[in-house]
């Protein structure tokens, strides 16, 4: 009996030691154009510690409106720095928690081969509907305005402009062909499920407004040791090597 007992308690030390004490989720809000790197993120960062990650994807515009409503995000991962920077002074972002995680790249992107050879491509005028995400929500449609109007292609190009809510819709739209081309990010394209397929023009980075993606740990979950640990999980080697991998800059 009592070498059964033992063993029972070896049993339960080992499964205490290969399960992180204190495991807590994390609901994140992710700016649609990370969602492709951060599920390799996540991944690793619930391997690493036993947290365990929830994640709602859309556009950061919609995600600061909900948010403000009471939404019970943890960390907001933005496509911008305005709008971390407001929770922040509203008071419902912890303050000093915000940092750059990854600086974007805009391409304009079709799923045909050899369709989009570069600003040529706009000006030609060879499609009936461009993509784009909307500027009033998603800082990548503000990013495709800028380099549409430092080309001087912004006013007559409009009747050709179909919009996403968010940047996945966005893609969404040219996927399914209801837009023979669009503006998303270069982290969509690189995504496994896309890379390699299509045409691509890498959008100048001369032409808007550097695209600089902030993120936030909320006030809710100021207490929140998961939370917390994903923040510093976001800024070490193991996400660093992925992030860059999917085209995006480190500040």
């Amino acid at each position: 009996m009592k070498r059964k007992v033992l063993a029972w308690c070896v049993c339960v030390i080992a499964m205490m030691a290969a399960t992180p004490a204190f495991a807590e989720q994390v609901l994140v809000a992710v700016a649609a154009n990370f969602i492709p790197p951060f599920r390799e993120i996540a991944l690793e960062f619930e391997k690493s510690t036993g947290h365990q990650l929830q994640v709602a994807g859309g556009s950061s515009g919609n995600f600061y409106s909900q948010i403000k409503n009471g939404a019970p995000f943890d960390v907001f991962f933005s496509a911008d720095r305005e709008r971390p920077k407001l929770l922040e002074d509203e008071g419902l972002g912890v303050k000093d928690s915000r940092f750059t995680y990854a600086i974007g790249r805009l391409v304009l992107w079709s799923p045909n081969t050899d369709f989009v050879k570069g600003e040529e491509t706009l000006r030609s005028k060879h499609y009936k509907r461009l993509a784009m995400a909307n500027p009033k929500t998603a800082p990548y449609g503000v990013a495709a305005i800028q380099a549409m109007q430092k080309l001087e292609l912004w006013e007559g190009l409009q009747p050709h402009i179909v919009m996403g809510e968010s940047l996945g819709q966005t893609m969404g739209f040219i996927e399914s062909g209801n837009a023979q081309l669009g503006f998303v990010a270069l982290s969509q394209v690189l995504d496994p499920k896309i890379k390699g397929k299509g045409s691509r023009w890498d959008v100048p980075t001369n032409l808007h407004e550097p695209i600089r993606q902030d993120m936030i740990l909320l006030a809710k979950a100021k207490d929140n040791q998961a939370a917390k640990a994903l923040m510093e999980f976001i800024g070490g080697p193991q996400a660093k090597k992925i992030i860059e991998r999917y085209g995006y800059e480190l500040k």
